[in-house]
């Protein structure tokens, strides 16, 4: 059977893929393994957010993008999408001062065009004692504003969901064996439960997330992708001893950790480790665990959590490959093809919860040249998402 699209991978990046193409008129096949949103996609941070720290890295187009598309979420999926405001307190030996903050804060308003959800505020000294047992001592100042939180993998099925209103069609399970590229027409051979098949499509976008160099190995002729490192970010869930949120600074390295009340937890994190060994064995380290508690210690010293009540999660991230740390390397989403005139093969890495729309509209930009003409059925700015 013969598609326009075949897309490999039902995380985010792939549903908005198979969203936005379906969108566009075209037919596409959406192949997935085991579940729908089921690995990266569902260990997030659980955030809708415009990443606020990634201000630091003068990284403005992708905070103006991410805004924007978090407004958008916002309002498509008002059930699956929430503000929550977050708390950022700021003490003496803090490495952030409250000018840094308050000016990062002012400089989100405006890349938002200075939308209402994104306004903020200084707590008063009389309202401390309603954050939880936050400690006082050296505290300067508490700012409160808003970000979005979301179930991940709830909102991945309702970007596929919705695609496959469109006409996309859902092939799970389907593992993924391997493809042979043509002038016209690409054969895609997978696994499912009757055994080997094969497709035809006119292109193939990969968007395996941490599998998508392996995945790519697979290809015949293999396209060129530059060198990654896969970066391991672990949470802890916890018993639901906070009831505020909180964006907090590590005291041991200044990275940013969150920590979240989420569907009767405790959600923190998230760590940064580079990580060796194949994606399957991701998992969140002794250290890790920790590192997470110890922050959570250094602010509320009156918790005594122990690691045993912790239960983990953790998944992976694809940055360029850098002798940087992880906290300060770039987080575009890389879009890789193997012919920019006429791409047969588009790779996508790095793509993120928020602004997964905008990369499959992008992604799509780049397929068109492969395309025939279609006929749009429906705009993605515009589609209501309904969860399922």
């Amino acid at each position: 059977m013969a598609y326009d699209i075949a897309i490999i991978g039902a995380g985010i990046s792939g549903a908005g893929v198979a969203q936005a193409a379906a969108a566009a008129g075209y037919k596409v096949a959406l192949l997935e393994s085991s579940s729908v949103g089921g690995a990266t996609s569902s260990a997030s941070s659980k955030l809708i957010h415009g990443g606020l720290r990634y201000l630091e890295s003068g990284q403005l187009g992708l905070v103006r993008e991410s805004l924007l598309e978090r407004e958008r979420l916002l309002k498509l999926a008002p059930d699956l999408v929430k503000l929550a405001p977050l708390h950022i307190p700021v003490y003496r030996q803090s490495s952030r001062k409250p000018l840094t903050i308050g000016t990062g804060l002012l400089l989100y308003r405006l890349l938002a065009g200075f939308s209402k959800d994104t306004r903020f505020s200084r707590l008063a000294k009389s309202q401390w004692s309603q954050l939880d047992g936050l400690t006082t001592e050296g505290l300067q100042t508490v700012f409160r504003y808003n970000e979005a939180q979301t179930d991940d993998q709830a909102l991945t099925r309702a970007v596929v969901h919705s695609a496959q209103t469109l006409g996309a069609e859902l092939l799970l399970p389907a593992r993924f064996l391997g493809a042979e590229l043509g002038d016209d027409l690409t054969d895609v051979h997978y696994q499912d439960t009757r055994g080997q098949q094969t497709l035809q499509a006119r292109v193939l976008v990969n968007c395996a997330g941490p599998w998508a160099a392996k995945l790519n190995q697979t290809i015949t002729p293999q396209p060129a992708l530059p060198a990654v490192d896969l970066i391991g970010g672990s949470h802890l869930l916890l018993p639901p001893v906070l009831k505020q949120h909180y964006y907090l600074e590590s005291p041991s390295d200044g990275r940013a950790v969150f920590a979240l009340p989420w569907q009767g937890k405790l959600l923190v994190g998230t760590t940064e480790t580079e990580h060796q060994g194949s994606p399957e064995s991701v998992q969140c380290h002794p250290h890790e665990t920790h590192y997470l508690l110890n922050v959570l210690k250094h602010y509320f010293p009156h918790l005594h959590l122990l690691p045993s009540s912790a239960t983990t999660t953790a998944g992976l991230r694809v940055l360029p490959r850098s002798d940087q740390g992880a906290f300060g390397r770039s987080r575009e989403v890389m879009l890789l093809s193997d012919n920019p005139r006429r791409p047969r093969v588009l790779t996508i890495m790095g793509g993120k919860l928020t602004t997964y729309r905008a990369t499959a509209v992008d992604a799509m930009t780049h397929l068109y040249p492969s395309l025939p003409t279609a006929r749009p059925k429906a705009d993605t700015a515009t589609l209501p998402l309904v969860g399922c």
